[in-house]
């Protein structure tokens, strides 16, 4: 078996330790049996660092995976992981990101970036075709990520693709996020953290190599038929208005809008905040990635003098910045929002970590004195952003909260678990579950802890019936979790042609076949996602050297409490329906009850050597 093009053929191995690097070829096996992105880097970091590796140690490994579509004539096709073990979760952590990083990489002659060890002073690489430069970074550290990409495009070249950490990622912030082009985010799980680790403040690369390709005049085709039937979807004109702002007014007219964190599902200010207000008032412009014929990024200016702002923001940035906050002034979103991408933090953890202080705060499970005088109430913008700069410093008790709301509600303790909104460690994005058992289940068994990107099946369920229990819900949910958390992830092309304009998931391996000359079928890659998420399971377990249902439960406050407003008022969820659903996802995932893979379904996808890893720690496994 051989291919033809979209792999270029060859992986970089960055030691900083020692200031070198090697190449690596891609095998054929890996390229078929992984295909990228999600699939290499969970099988790099299984096989490659130790059990109980410390992820903020040397030990610990970056990946930086582009797929066979990366760069491509294909609709959406600027995405590429960022992958290594959590400090946020101690898990398996990544991310995906939008940017033309990935084309510029693959142009420089190589599908991935491995990065192991630690530079002894700040460094960041520059990655084209003549090789590796490690060049100091001394001079922007400690800088925003705004003028460190500036400086940065200065030194290198204007078109370089860029990945950058701010002072969040250097300051170890456990939700630090890498950051690319004035907005683009990725790898909310601490991938930041562990550029900052590393001495690494930033990857560049510039390149000017062909992408192969074994049938250029079949790719061209494709993507002119894709483009235009994009373009002519239903539903496209709202989307290159509003983008995916427009979910604010739909999660308030279903009740699951975050509001006061989590604690309600509408907020009397949401349309202050929401799609139609930001395309009157405060929308400058749109943004997108390489071959993006539907750009999602919304670029806004505040309006206020007091708030001054210019950034690029979408629905989860609106939801846990604004609403979960108590914010109903779009000016203080947006200056929160473009704090947070300057200094390299995730604005969904940002967003529920101080929703979280000032529940606290409220219930008095913390005061003045533990917040330096600040009035951490809900809708305080004030507050707010003083707090977020105590995080992004670690002062204070923002030292605390930079450690993400599972280890702050352990350290405060006295009841304060039971208002953390995570899973496994991971912030909630934003979905208020009180009355979405699917979706929460999706939280739940989601691959990195509490992330709506690879299965985000609430609108299908509200069209369903979010009352109804039955077999459909986790079918639903692991469907959508082979796709987006599978397909799109080792592709590494966007999934928002397919989600939100009905783009048809069959133009996929089309293009994979006039990428690489190879045939795969949509159900040839699912069975792949399913072994990618297997070992994703398999590593958490062995990294945790347990496992316990619990850990698939979602936050204990959408058992215990209820909205008092809007469509969702009075509902909670109910454990033994989360229990049914759950047992109904083990089963069809072929794990057992505790939410350990069988041994007959790791021997499926080929995982035999995992068996015995999981053994060797005193893993019991069954049948």
């Amino acid at each position: 078996m051989s291919w033809k093009g979209g792999w270029v053929g060859k992986i970089l191995v960055v030691d900083l330790s020692k200031k070198s690097y090697s190449n690596m070829e891609l095998t054929k096996e890996l390229a078929r049996d992984w295909i990228g992105g999600r699939g290499w880097a969970i099988k790099w970091l299984y096989e490659n660092i130790k059990p109980k590796t410390d992820p903020l140690s040397p030990m610990n490994d970056l990946v930086i995976a582009t797929g066979p579509l990366t760069g491509l004539l294909v609709p959406s096709s600027g995405k590429v992981v960022i992958a290594a073990k959590s400090p946020l979760t101690n898990g398996y952590g990544d991310g995906n990101i939008g940017s033309h990083f990935g084309y510029q990489l693959k142009q420089s002659g190589y599908d991935a970036v491995i990065i192991r060890g630690k530079a002894k002073t700040p460094v960041y690489l520059y990655i084209t075709p003549n090789g590796v430069e490690f060049r100091s970074a001394e001079h922007i550290w400690g800088k925003g990520v705004f003028e460190t990409e500036y400086i940065i495009r200065r030194e290198t070249e204007k078109e370089a693709g860029t990945l950058i950490i701010g002072p969040g990622g250097e300051n170890l912030v456990k939700f630090a996020t890498v950051m690319s082009e004035h907005g683009r985010a990725g790898g909310r799980t601490g991938m930041g953290a562990v550029f900052g680790s590393k001495n690494l403040k930033a990857v560049v690369a510039y390149g000017w190599k062909t992408i192969p390709v074994a049938d250029p005049d079949g790719l061209l085709e494709l993507y002119w038929e894709s483009k235009l039937r994009i373009i002519k979807a239903e539903g496209y004109k709202k989307w290159i208005d509003q983008g995916t702002v427009m979910t604010v007014e739909w999660c308030q007219e279903v009740g699951t809008f975050p509001t006061f964190n989590f604690s309600e599902g509408v907020f009397d200010d949401a349309y202050k905040i929401g799609g139609e207000a930001m395309v009157k008032e405060y929308k400058y412009l749109r943004k997108g990635c390489m071959s993006c014929p539907m750009p999602c990024g919304n670029v806004l200016i505040s309006k206020s003098e007091k708030w001054r702002g210019f950034v690029e923001m979408d629905y989860e940035n609106v939801a846990l910045l604004g609403s979960n906050l108590g914010i109903g002034d779009y000016n203080v979103v947006i200056v929160l929002n473009q704090y947070a991408d300057d200094m390299g933090v995730d604005t969904i953890s940002l967003g529920n970590v101080m929703g979280f202080a000032m529940e606290c705060y409220e219930k008095g499970l913390i005061t003045n004195k533990d917040t330096k005088g600040l009035e951490l109430k809900f809708g305080n913008a004030e507050a707010a952003l003083k707090l977020a700069e105590m995080i992004v410093k670690r002062e204070g008790i923002g030292d605390l909260l930079a450690e993400g709301v599972r280890a702050a509600s352990e350290k405060i303790g006295k009841g304060a678990q039971k208002i953390a909104v995570h899973v496994k460690g991971l912030e909630v994005s934003g979905y208020d579950c009180h009355g979405a058992p699917a979706m929460a289940l999706a939280y739940g068994t989601s691959e990195i802890g509490a992330h709506h990107k690879s299965a985000w099946v609430i609108a299908w369920e509200m069209r369903y019936g979010r009352e109804k229990v039955d077999k459909a819900k986790p079918d639903k949910v692991i469907e959508f979790q082979r796709i987006r958390g599978g397909m799109f992830e080792m592709l590494t092309t966007c999934r928002l042609p397919w989600i939100e304009l009905g783009y048809p998931l069959d133009y996929y391996p089309k293009f994979l076949k006039v990428a690489t000359g190879l045939d795969f079928t949509l159900d040839q890659i699912y069975t792949i996602a399913d072994k990618v998420y297997a070992l994703i399971r398999a590593f958490w377990i062995r990294e945790y050297g347990h496992w316990k249902r619990e850990y698939d439960y979602p936050p204990s406050k959408w058992f215990e409490t209820a909205p008092t407003k809007g469509p969702s008022a009075g509902m909670k969820l109910s454990k033994e329906v989360y229990d049914n659903l759950l047992d109904m996802y083990y089963e069809a995932r072929g794990w057992d009850k505790n939410g350990i893979p069988r041994k007959s379904t790791l021997k499926k996808y080929g995982l035999d050597y995992v068996i015995e890893d999981l053994e060797k720690i005193g893993i019991t496994l069954s049948e």
